[in-house]
């Protein structure tokens, strides 16, 4: 990394944390190699986020404000949502992109 480059705390949010365990749990049923490549995936995705998160697309919904959501598709199957606010990153749901998105924790 450059001297230069911003660094951001990444803040996995509870129920984003809650829905990632889920989603490992759920997994795990059926392979347990499987559900550990998953999590792996995701924490390194999250880790990933320290550096430039901005790179990432905009998250809209018409549920949602305009531009305040980012997402990484991680695991070719789940989607990171995220929002930047200062120096920090808080992760606000980890999402199965084959679940209705209407499921969303974001949906409230």
């Amino acid at each position: 990394m450059e001297c230069n480059e911003k660094v951001y705390q990444v803040i996995i949010a509870s129920d984003a944390n809650g829905r990632m365990y889920d989603h490992f749990e759920f997994l795990a049923r059926v392979s347990v190699n499987a559900a550990n490549s998953l999590l792996d995936g995701l924490l390194k995705d999250i880790r990933n986020l320290q550096t430039d998160p901005f790179r990432y697309p905009v998250y809209n919904r018409p549920y949602l404000p305009v531009g305040k959501y980012r997402y990484i598709l991680s695991n070719k199957r789940y989607r990171i949502v995220y929002q930047i606010i200062g120096n920090h990153v808080l992760v606000d749901d980890i999402q199965d992109c084959r679940q209705d998105d209407e499921k969303s924790i974001l949906n409230k």
